[in-house]
């Protein structure tokens, strides 16, 4: 697996002709690497002739200062579960390789990003549209991988991607779960035992029967905070705190 540090050496190597006449698929990251983001790289590495990956801790989309100072940092242990999962490029830059501008430049969506996840986190999603559109830009894939436990993400991506007319096409790709129900996320590492103990209620009371509002307190029954839990895109999709640590969770809606 080859690293490549900066923008400009990644385009050094595109100048060069290192990715010509071969298809790439791309995994953004922003580390602490589970199997849900393997899965998006072996995927990648199947359809395509080269498996890209970033790691970038995007502080744009960061809200909470307190949140980004907590978001655990593993890049050594992600660098080798990268190379075992087949990534054939490791794309790592920095923050002054990726704002240039700091920040002055940003991609903005003016309705659905603001619902959901956007209603509790301001100005989350102008940091993720911002740092996808650039990674995309800068990697030039052919295909880009999301997972769907992020699904407003993937949402808004998809639909950024098409608002731009961009090259790339966005493949969605589903949820890997723990053996208990809960969705992986870097975030489950911060959970201590009995809150990790806990987390699995989430996943459970999300598919019990049921108006969105008693979904919402059957969650605080179990000892969730539920922020949200509402239907969109045929899901309902959800977010709580388990003591200082937010997860999100979807489901699909099956109609009877």
């Amino acid at each position: 697996m080859r690293i490549i540090r900066s923008v400009r050496a990644w385009r050094r190597l595109k100048r060069g002709g290192a990715f010509r006449g071969k298809d790439i698929g791309f995994v953004p990251t922003m580390g602490a690497l589970h199997e849900g983001h393997l899965s998006l790289i072996r995927r990648a590495k199947k359809e395509n002739d080269l498996a890209v990956a970033s790691i970038f801790v995007n502080p744009t989309q960061f809200n909470d200062k307190k949140d980004l100072q907590r978001y655990p940092r593993t890049l050594a242990d992600d660098a080798k579960k990268l190379a075992l999962a087949g990534t054939d490029l490791l794309f790592l830059p920095d923050y002054r390789g990726m704002y240039p501008d700091d920040y002055r430049y940003r991609v903005s969506e003016n309705s659905e990003s603001r619902l959901l996840c956007g209603a509790f986190r301001p100005g989350h999603f102008d940091g993720v549209l911002t740092v996808v559109m650039k990674l995309l830009n800068i990697i030039g894939a052919n295909r880009a991988y999301f997972g769907e436990k992020d699904y407003q993400q993937y949402v808004l991506i998809q639909g950024m991607a098409e608002a731009f007319f961009l090259d790339t096409e966005i493949i969605p790709c589903r949820i890997v779960r723990e053996a208990d129900g809960l969705a992986m996320s870097s975030r489950n590492a911060l959970l201590n035992p009995a809150e990790r103990a806990l987390a699995p209620e989430f996943r459970r009371t999300l598919s019990a029967p049921g108006s969105t509002d008693a979904i919402k307190k059957k969650l605080a029954a179990a000892g969730l905070r539920p922020e949200y839990v509402e239907e969109r895109w045929g899901r309902r999709l959800a977010a709580v705190k388990i003591g200082k640590i937010r997860l999100i969770d979807n489901i699909r809606i099956r109609r009877a």
